[in-house]
């Protein structure tokens, strides 16, 4: 949600961001719309001025014993013009809020401009790809060939784009998820919590899901199915006034999460890549606007951790204009290395979303300021536990079609070893 003072004062400045967005200039429109509606309250502040003094005079001459029925008839018909600009108010409010509600946010100053995800850059890059004495399997052939990954199962419950993991495959991706939430724990200060999996309009508002609702799913109780579990952990704190002796708030969860992939016809078809259920870790931090940016370093290093501990070769991007998501002024993707397809892929992704999810929620806190001011909020993969388990799989693959289970995670599984 944008700042109406910030277009009042600033209405070239925030149409040149929505040209680095890709967009058409909207400072003029959204201006005339808010003048419109000023100009109503300023008509709806008279007319009830006119109210009180028009009572007051009823008053008077009742007290005097004056006649009251023109003064009777004259308020009725300040009474009929104030129903109609409080209505005629509303529903401008409700316009202007619906099109700052639909503009996603503004890029920051050093998020590079580009259509897509060809602009994107390379910050860094971390690790060295093996090299394999053999051709290395991509992570479905592998997992079929082992009998543990089994998508003509899942396909028999669910369609596609699911898929049933087994015995030690299924003890992996549980030993990866643990393992993610003690070190974000335990090194950087997360709360683990276990939230909702079902959540309502007002939250999926909150955090700017809804705007993508073609890719959700949505039950027939009025709820959503959660496509990531930012969507509980950032409106833990919709609505409040929170103490700066709070910030920042970090927490983390680890859920399934749900999402139609409407967009992605043709793409992943086969394997675990692009399914409609997967499982994640999230972090999630409210800051203060002077902490953020420090604040969207350390929450990606955290992400880094997981890849660096598990020696998987990764590259860290910093997204264009054209690639961010929805709320995001500024994003960072970690992406890993998989021999299979010889191809780096999005593992994680880190986001400083500055204070626009916060207006959507009226999330603020206590400053030296008169007034409370906004949040910030931040959200980052940490990481997407399917993609570390197919990562781990292409990556530790033996000749033999066995896989050596990092080390880092022995104490989890109790094996070193799948197959063989």
């Amino acid at each position: 949600m944008h700042d109406i003072r910030f277009i009042r004062e600033n209405p070239e400045q925030f149409d040149e961001l929505l040209k680095r967005r890709g967009l058409a200039a909207m400072a003029d429109r959204i201006m005339q719309l808010d003048k419109q509606h000023r100009q109503i309250l300023t008509d709806l502040q008279a007319y009830q001025s006119q109210r009180n003094a028009m009572a007051k005079a009823f008053g008077d001459a009742k007290r005097n014993g004056d006649p009251t029925d023109s003064i009777a008839h004259e308020s009725e018909k300040i009474k009929q013009h104030i129903g109609i600009l409080e209505e005629t108010s509303r529903l401008e409010e409700h316009k202007l809020h619906d099109i700052l509600a639909e503009i996603p946010n503004l890029p920051a100053d050093d998020v590079p401009v580009g259509k897509d995800e060809h602009a994107n850059v390379e910050v860094s890059k971390w690790g060295v790809p093996k090299s394999f004495s053999f051709t290395p399997k991509q992570h479905y052939e592998l997992g079929e060939s082992l009998g543990l990954m089994d998508f003509e199962t899942a396909t028999k419950l669910s369609g596609s784009r699911f898929v049933l993991l087994k015995g030690a495959l299924s003890k992996l991706e549980r030993a990866i998820a643990q393992f993610m939430l003690d070190n974000h724990g335990n090194e950087f200060g997360y709360t683990e919590i276990t939230p909702p999996l079902l959540v309502n309009d007002a939250a999926m508002f909150g955090t700017g899901q809804l705007h993508l609702k073609d890719d959700m799913f949505q039950t027939n109780h009025n709820h959503w199915l959660i496509p990531t579990s930012e969507v509980c952990l950032t409106n833990m704190v919709a609505g409040d006034i929170l103490n700066p002796q709070e910030l920042p708030i970090r927490v983390t969860a680890y859920t399934p999460c749900f999402r139609a992939e409407a967009g992605a016809a043709g793409r992943d078809t086969r394997g675990m890549i692009r399914n409609h259920q997967f499982t994640k870790v999230e972090l999630v931090s409210i800051t203060t606007p002077e902490q953020s940016e420090a604040e969207h370093e350390r929450m990606t290093s955290a992400a880094e951790s997981i890849l660096q501990k598990l020696n998987l070769p990764y590259r860290k991007m910093l997204l264009s204009t054209g690639d961010m998501g929805f709320c995001a002024k500024k994003t960072y993707d970690l992406e890993v290395w998989l021999p299979g397809p010889q191809a780096y892929r999005e593992i994680s992704s880190c986001s400083n979303c500055g204070d626009f999810q916060a207006r959507r929620m009226n999330t603020r806190y206590r400053s030296d300021q008169p007034k409370p001011q906004y949040v910030h909020t931040l959200n980052g993969s940490g990481l997407a536990v399917g993609r570390t388990l197919i990562a781990i799989l292409e990556n530790y693959q033996e000749a033999d079609g066995s896989i050596t289970i990092p080390e880092a995670l022995r104490k989890y599984t109790n094996f070193d070893r799948i197959g063989g």
